[in-house]
């Protein structure tokens, strides 16, 4: 088995970065077209701490390079307040024909990645076309740092990046670091209010409380695309009042997300216009809409297939520890008569 740490992935996600958004892009077709298994994710939460969750997304993704394994992801928000990160978490890859475990590696990385790489592959699509200028972040975290990158990539005429964050001191902060890794695009620190006149806002915050209201901001630019990363922040009455995207429904309506409380209020799921991997193979259309939140659960098969990517390039290029003893070995009974037979 081979074992990558968090500077091994970082050195392969570095040279996959051109192929990010394409690997996410074929994970979520092949979802939509019935290509993959993904059970419901299982939320383990400590009874002394309310607030925060270790998630199992076990998962299998078909197509031409398929790949089977799991993502262990804890989230701990209070993690930030004292430097450290909100989420950490494991892959596991397995072996598609005996089940024994291929790989172990550091996926937090991977997650922030396949998240931002599909915010911003939501954010061209649903755009259908149409320049995008400002963007607007809610949250200056990890998350939002990899959307601004992938971004950019996306939306090449990008002039201008609004932030925005409940601690206006780290909004300021992660002004300046942006602005020095892209001096070509002016970064802001501003209110809540101006955030939201971008015309793709990204919303990935550490708050759950569906304090957000659309409708308290009138000033909202038509077909404004809203990323809704931490799925949590939107009111009813802002999910309702939109058009709805995400990347599974089963999935994403469910454990208390807004869409999930907005099908509790309304009783029905018809809310949700589409999901993106029927768009993405033109199964699907949107209709005209004032705003358009794309709000994803965050599919494992996602990051699966990112995963395989890198444990492919780590092994091209020696990245990472090969370790023996972590198979059962083999079965007493059956292994000799298989050599007696041959």
């Amino acid at each position: 088995m081979r074992i990558l740490g968090r500077e091994d992935v970082r050195t392969a996600l570095a040279d996959l970065d051109s192929t990010v958004i394409d690997l996410v892009r074929n994970a979520y077709v092949l979802h939509s077209q019935g290509k993959s298994d993904l059970p419901f994710s299982t939320f383990l939460r400590p009874l002394h701490r309310s607030e925060s969750r270790i998630i199992a997304l076990p998962a299998y993704l078909g197509g031409p390079a398929p790949v089977m394994g799991l993502k262990w992801i804890s989230s701990f928000p209070e993690n930030v307040n004292r430097g450290m990160q909100r989420a950490s978490s494991l892959c596991i890859l397995n072996d598609l024909e005996c089940g024994y475990p291929l790989a172990l590696m550091e996926g937090s990385q991977i997650s922030a990645v396949r998240t931002a790489a599909g915010a911003a592959l939501a954010s061209g699509l649903l755009n259908a076309g149409r320049e995008v200028r400002t963007v607007g972040l809610v949250g200056c975290g990890t998350i939002n740092n990899q959307v601004v990158h992938f971004l950019t990539q996306v939306h090449e005429g990008l002039e201008t990046v609004l932030l925005q964050d409940a601690f206006p001191e780290r909004a300021k902060v992660f002004a300046a670091e942006l602005a020095a890794e892209y001096p070509d695009v002016e970064f802001k620190a501003v209110t809540l209010g101006q955030a939201l006149t971008a015309d793709t806002v990204s919303i990935a915050t550490t708050d759950s409380s569906y304090w957000l209201d659309l409708a308290d901001y009138p000033s909202r630019p038509d077909g404004q695309v809203i990323l809704h990363l931490s799925l949590r922040d939107l009111s009813v009455s802002s999910v309702l009042g939109a058009v709805n995207v995400t990347d599974d429904a089963d999935h994403a309506i469910r454990e208390q997300t807004s869409l999930h409380k907005a099908e509790q209020q309304a009783g029905h799921r018809r809310f949700v216009t589409a999901e993106i991997g029927a768009l993405l193979d033109g199964t699907a259309e949107l209709p005209a809409a004032r705003t358009v939140v794309f709000a994803p659960f965050g599919l494992g098969v996602l990051d699966l297939a990112v995963a395989e990517a890198v444990l492919n390039l780590a092994e091209k290029r020696g990245l990472g520890t090969e370790v023996d003893g972590f198979d059962p070995g083999s079965h007493k009974v059956t292994s000799n008569l298989a050599g007696s037979a041959a």
